[in-house]
């Protein structure tokens, strides 16, 4: 679950302002950021994951108030209950490709679970990554990059999916693939799902549809 009330968020020197009234998401529920280049949808899923701390306001994300927690604090939720896909896929460049999908565990020993190395190999293989989990990302192409982040954003099962354009550097088939793919993750574990796209042939199975271009403004 993840509820943003009142939120005031502004980068250095006001380039940009975000202003969010109210925004609810409940468990297992869908939302599709849509919206221009620069409109926002980057910021607000890091707001949301608690890379960004907004200047006023709250984001409960999963039962928990993230907003006002010290930095160390948010790191260790994340690892346990939130699954980021980043537009910039952030792998490790000297981690081969399971370990990369195995970071959360590799980084927190809590979540190093008897069967989390069967479940990195098996989503390696829905992606059809199998054959490439000893390369390293430099020999990846970008939609092979883009497939193994979508994979460790899931190998912990995590209550909350953020991602921030996961299809981008897909073609349409590897694109819908991945889609079923969090999809089917949301529907088992019953998890929060919100993802920022400029596909809007993924739209239809998304609940809710925010333009953050309003969240310059305010939202309810």
């Amino acid at each position: 679950m993840i509820r943003v009330r009142d939120l005031e968020f502004s980068y250095p020197k006001g380039a940009f302002a975000m202003r969010v009234d109210e925004l609810a998401c409940e468990r297992g529920g869908r939302i599709a950021l849509v919206g221009p280049s620069g409109s926002g949808k980057t910021t607000l899923l890091n707001l949301l994951g608690g890379v960004l701390v907004p200047q006023r306001g709250s984001v409960s994300v999963a039962g928990e108030e993230v907003s006002g927690r010290p930095e160390r604090w948010r790191r260790a939720f994340r690892l346990r209950h939130v699954g980021m896909i980043f537009q910039a896929f952030e792998l490790l460049p000297y981690l081969n490709v399971i370990d990369n999908v195995l970071l959360p565990a590799i980084v927190d020993p809590s979540l190093r679970t008897p069967r989390i190395r069967g479940r990195a190999a098996h989503l390696l293989d829905s992606v059809g990554l199998a054959d490439k989990r000893s390369r390293h990302p430099a020999l990846l192409s970008q939609g092979e990059r883009q497939r193994v982040a979508i994979c460790r954003a899931l190998v912990a099962e995590p209550e909350v999916v953020l991602a921030d354009e996961p299809t981008g550097n897909l073609d349409q088939e590897n694109a819908r693939a991945a889609l079923a793919l969090m999809l089917d993750h949301v529907e088992r574990h019953g998890a929060t799902f919100v993802m920022s796209t400029h596909n809007t042939s993924l739209l239809d199975p998304f609940e809710r549809v925010v333009d953050t271009a309003a969240l310059q403004g305010a939202v309810s």
